[in-house]
């Protein structure tokens, strides 16, 4: 077992040091590579590039932001929300309900006198909504 040991440790390090000269090989070529594309490249030119590239990129956001708070100013002006309220306020106003506080001390759905009629037999006649919204009026 000795020997067989031996020419398995010999193989691995002929495994690994040709592992080691192909990676040497790769590595000149990059080396070249690299060099050849040093030559090519202007430095000067690269960093003229690049600071254009800066000064492009803070104008579009510059551009970005202007539209964003153009967007939001046009949004936030549109008024419908503020709008719509009014009409619905003024819409209850003609019809003599006003919403705010006495809302909360309308009766419930459950411990009214109307529910419990409803609750019976018959449905609620024209008479009985007009008595509803008459003690909602006096709220």
């Amino acid at each position: 077992m000795g020997m067989k040991g031996q020419i398995g440790a010999v193989k691995a390090k002929t495994s690994t040091m040709q592992s080691h000269m192909q990676m040497a090989q790769t590595m000149k070529s990059t080396a070249g590579v690299m060099g050849e594309m040093n030559k090519q490249m202007n430095p000067q030119e690269m960093s003229k590039v690049m600071q254009e590239f800066e000064r492009e990129s803070a104008k579009m956001e510059m551009t970005e932001e202007m539209m964003e708070d153009t967007l939001d100013s046009a949004l936030a002006e549109s008024g419908d929300e503020e709008e719509s309220d009014l009409i619905m306020n003024q819409v209850l106003d003609e019809i003599g309900i006003e919403i705010g506080g006495k809302m909360s001390a309308a009766p419930s759905a459950g411990s009214s006198s109307l529910a419990g009629r409803v609750a019976g037999s018959r449905a609620p006649t024209d008479a009985d909504i007009e008595a509803q919204l008459k003690r909602l009026a006096e709220l």
